[in-house]
């Protein structure tokens, strides 16, 4: 192995040889790189006005800013050099370290970038108001420190493969430790990833009113391990994250209408002229209490009635409006079927009954011929 001491006289010597030769486009180099350094600083300033606190964590140009403000002097400094490098015809000894030193800054420099703007990219997706005080900033310190770690650890082995380090067994082992890990706590990184897919995919938010399997009730909180979900009945009910998004969940205050369902019966002895105006009278009726029908026809031949179907929309969500208008509609109906002589029957049996000699006794009296 060489000696330090020559490596050091070498590299002393060929320094001050180049100096001697290139003196004036070293000057010029510097020149330059003091312009590109002064560049750089003003556009990190930049970016700290960008970071006004009036736009908010999660709007996109503080996103920009807080990352350009990440850039460190380091990587300033040797994103200069590496630029001029060239120009100045710097020796080759100095050319391998100026590369090297630019390596090192740019893989480091990129990984901060990186890890700000994701940190800032789900501060932007969680940004919603309904998100505010609950599940980010209880899973913001998880995620950050699980970014860090994930972007750092590539950085690392970009950084060893650049310099000639054979990363393949140092990539296997991540591989194997990560798996383990995996294993290990494969419930509590279910839960984990699972709450992370509500906040990004918000497929409901604290307040929603959702239907779950055979459950239903209101969010009232969004955790890292699981989601306390108040029933109507009162109780409150908690499920695991997994367990949660495992299931089809009808999203109850993402409707834009509520559907009310009608089967209404009326009496076989109804004339068939007026059996082919209900459904133009159960429409005049929805619409005069505000509704929407969807539908308002003949459905079946029941047992001891005639049976039309009505399926009313009420715009909106809101069961106070739906339910008043539910009631105030049957009344309508009853009334308007009242006025039409329309009977609604209800079901009823007739019974024949036979004398000895087998003639059949009517239930009713006949009439007299």
């Amino acid at each position: 192995m060489p000696d330090v001491s020559v490596q050091v006289r070498d590299l002393s010597n060929s320094t001050f040889a180049w100096f001697q030769t290139y003196w004036l486009q070293i000057i010029i180099a510097v020149a330059i790189a003091v312009a590109i350094v002064s560049a750089l600083y003003a556009l990190r300033r930049l970016g700290a006005r960008l970071c006004r606190e009036e736009r908010g964590r999660g709007d996109w140009l503080t996103i920009v800013g807080r990352v350009v403000t990440k850039t460190t002097n380091y990587f300033i400094i040797m994103v200069a050099i590496r630029a001029v490098d060239g120009y100045a015809q710097t020796p080759p000894m100095i050319d391998r370290m100026v590369t090297f030193f630019f390596t090192l800054a740019a893989v480091l420099q990129g990984a901060i970038w990186a890890r700000e703007f994701i940190l800032g990219a789900i501060e932007h997706k969680t940004s919603a108001e309904h998100f505010k005080g609950e599940a980010i900033i209880n899973a913001m310190g998880l995620i950050r420190l699980l970014v860090s770690v994930v972007v750092f650890a590539v950085a690392t082995v970009v950084l060893l493969d650049n310099i000639g380090v054979n990363v393949t067994g140092l990539v296997a082992g991540l591989g194997v430790g990560g798996i383990a890990i995996g294993l290990a706590a494969q419930g509590i990184f279910a839960d984990l990833f699972a709450a992370l897919a509500i906040i990004f995919d918000r497929p409901f938010s604290k307040g929603d009113q959702i239907s779950f399997g055979t459950s239903s009730g209101v969010i009232e909180a969004i955790g890292l391990k699981s989601t306390r979900i108040r029933a109507y009945t009162g109780e409150l009910r908690i499920i695991a994250n997994k367990n949660l998004l495992d299931k089809e969940i009808l999203n109850v205050s993402g409707r834009d209408h509520i559907r009310l369902p009608f089967t209404i019966g009326v009496a076989y002895e109804t004339p068939p002229e007026t059996l082919a105006r209900i459904p133009g009278i159960l429409t005049e009726l929805v619409e005069a209490e505000g509704g929407k029908a969807s539908r308002a026809g003949f459905e079946s031949f029941g047992a001891s009635s005639l049976d039309f179907s009505l399926l009313v929309d009420v715009p909106g969500k809101d069961w106070g409006i739906a339910h008043p208008l539910r009631d105030r509609l049957m009344v309508a109906i009853v009334e308007r079927f009242a006025q039409e002589g329309i009977a609604i029957p209800y079901p009823t049996q007739t019974t024949f009954t036979a004398a000895p000699d087998g003639t059949i006794i009517m239930p009713y009296p006949e009439k007299a011929t």
